[in-house]
């Protein structure tokens, strides 16, 4: 309603295959080419213990299977419906369903496989798609693809900010913080509490720089930030209750 497009961590109830549509394959939010690899389909979102070999594989997958995803054609009407393309008719792969597609470079993944029964996605030029296809699972960036992460990323300074504004030891923004009423004067202490706190946080940064550089000049190991090496899990099954030992009664009179 506000036009905003909104970014967010799919449940694992919700990611996956949801169906077809015209022929095309409902997949986290958008339609994608049925003859997509099924292995790009079983790309799930990177952990957060991931290396940098896995996070590179992990993006190259998810560009591989951008490239088959049904190309938008127009944007929402006044009833949320809009018009897709075929991902050949926008050079995007190499489709013999589409001869002219087939002209492309050999970069571009290529269709060997084309359905023996093309359905609609392949015949017509677009398809309109009502706004109830995927409509719980459509947001603005792919997902897991990288740009999602990143975006999604920003969550955590977003939160950290403003619990570090509503921090009583800190710039405290709760009722009564401010007596003054109105849009324009709130607006601008709040900018200003916004200033104080990310100064801080810069200060903070360049404090941990000038540390981590006097102490690589002095031969000492960098500090690094004390992370959780138990996963809940293990910490519930190291607290949990002693499980109970039957005995046998046979063996006591013995």
């Amino acid at each position: 309603m506000l036009g905003a497009n909104i970014v967010t961590d799919l449940h694992p109830a919700d990611r996956g295959k949801a169906g077809t549509f015209a022929g095309a394959t409902c997949f986290n939010g958008n339609l994608y080419c049925p003859a997509t690899p099924e292995a790009l389909f079983e790309v799930e979102p990177l952990p957060k213990s991931a290396s940098s070999e896995e996070i590179e594989d992990h993006d190259e997958k998810t560009a591989e299977l951008s490239r088959y995803k049904l190309v938008r054609a127009s944007k929402d009407d006044a009833d949320g419906y809009h018009r897709v393309s075929c991902p050949a008719l926008d050079g995007k792969i190499r489709c013999p369903l589409h001869p002219e597609s087939m002209a492309l470079s050999f970069d571009r993944p290529e269709v060997l496989s084309a359905p023996e029964h093309p359905p609609t996605c392949c015949m017509q030029a677009t398809v309109t798609v009502p706004p109830t296809v995927n409509a719980k699972t459509r947001q603005k960036h792919d997902y897991p693809s990288k740009a999602h992460r990143i975006s999604y990323g920003r969550r955590t300074g977003v939160e950290r900010s403003n619990s570090r504004i509503r921090d009583p030891a800190t710039t405290d923004i709760s009722r009564g913080w401010c007596r003054l009423m109105g849009l324009a004067p709130m607006s601008l202490f709040l900018a200003c509490g916004l200033v104080v706190a990310n100064l801080a946080v810069i200060d903070a940064f360049e404090e941990r720089q000038a540390d981590n550089a006097r102490r690589a000049l002095l031969g000492k190991p960098l500090r690094t930030r004390k992370r959780r090496r138990k996963t809940l899990a293990d910490l519930a099954g190291a607290n949990a209750p002693p499980a109970e030992v039957e005995v046998d009664p046979m063996a006591e009179t013995a």
